[in-house]
């Protein structure tokens, strides 16, 4: 199997990983919370990297994978923004309406677009942002309904979006310049992650719900919930920063909408939430524009292949063409040595 095809096939195995265990927290989440009671979804996710940092290091303890430290200042930078962007998530859903917290969600690809496109001079070609455009109307028909705006919600949405496109970028950046895996970069930023939320996890949750999370009576049936929540996030956090490593940043923000249109149909079959045509249109349109998406993805990283290999090739052809012939053309030297010349019909190389 050649390097490109494991490639593939292994980022065919990171978008597989990262859907089945993302719709599976949110139906776990969602009995936890809905049908259990447990509103604290802040706290919640700080043990989900507690769990995932204590698994990670088990894995390096067995020899899974090796520990390599790398710029400090970067990680801790870098996991702290994290764990802001997902309490700032948190405040928006609470302080907007279900609508506008969507409309918040839709907000990310844009914005992960123009960020890339200012700061790493990184080209969408057309269709890709036509696909981009069914997409985000698509999903927007199936999830948004009502838009109540008021000023705190609204600031505290734009801070979200923004961190939460910082944070991502800063995912693949940092695996490319620093060379390290997915696993790796995780396995060194999950303390401060899981840090930040511990420190403004319950504060945020008892601002949103008016509950005390260590008041809340925990039940064995909650807290089966909350481990088997807590398990599949290791699989969540590690499949986010592997997909987001393989592919980018925006890649990942459209397999979020797909997990999205998966969530609402397996809400209707599974729990009977409400559905109507409106959901069904929304969906298959989202659909149409994640089919065009990964079509023109697929075409433009083959062009780009064909491009590289063509520039390879021709590059080696040059490296075998002398840059000096031998005067008599005979391509034999005698013994008195001749002087050469350059010939007129050939290309100089430097």
């Amino acid at each position: 199997m050649s390097e490109t095809e494991r490639f593939q096939l292994g980022t065919v195995g990171a978008l597989s990983l990262s859907v089945v265990s993302s719709v599976s927290i949110v139906i776990c989440n969602k009995a936890l919370i809905s049908a259990l009671g447990f509103h604290f979804a802040t706290t919640l996710t700080s043990w989900h990297l507690l769990v995932t940092f204590c698994s990670l290091h088990v894995a390096l303890w067995m020899k899974l994978f090796e520990h390599k430290p790398f710029d400090a200042r970067a990680v801790m930078g870098f996991g702290i923004l994290n764990g802001i962007s997902i309490g700032l998530l948190n405040l928006s859903l609470g302080f907007n309406s279900v609508g506008f917290y969507q409309m918040t969600k839709l907000a990310i690809i844009p914005c992960t677009v123009l960020l890339e496109t200012l700061f790493f001079r990184k080209k969408f070609s057309r269709t890709i942002q036509l696909s981009l455009c069914v997409l985000l109307l698509g999903v927007g028909i199936a999830t948004v309904t009502d838009l109540q705006l008021n000023a705190l919600g609204s600031v505290l949405s734009l801070l979200a979006v923004m961190t939460t496109c910082i944070a991502q970028i800063m995912t693949n950046t940092i695996q490319k310049r620093f060379k390290v895996s997915s696993t790796q970069l995780l396995y060194q930023s999950c303390p401060y992650q899981a840090m930040t939320l511990f420190i403004i996890g319950p504060f945020l949750d008892g601002l949103l719900t008016n509950e005390n999370v260590f008041a809340f009576k925990y039940t064995p049936q909650v807290l089966v919930f909350i481990i088997l929540s807590c398990l599949i996030s290791v699989s969540v956090n590690f499949s986010t920063f592997l997909v987001i490593g393989k592919t980018s940043p925006v890649t990942y923000q459209v397999l979020g909408h797909l997990k999205t249109c998966l969530v609402l149909a397996f809400g209707y079959v599974l729990l009977h939430d409400p559905f109507n045509w409106r959901n069904i249109a929304g969906i298959l349109v989202a659909l149409g524009g994640m089919l065009l998406y990964s079509y023109f993805c697929i075409r433009e990283g083959q062009q780009k292949s064909l491009e590289a290999s063509s520039q390879l090739s021709q590059a080696k052809e040059s490296e075998s063409d002398p840059l000096i012939v031998i005067e008599n053309g005979a391509g034999i030297v005698n013994d008195a040595p001749k002087a050469p010349v350059w010939t007129s019909n050939k290309d100089l190389h430097a």
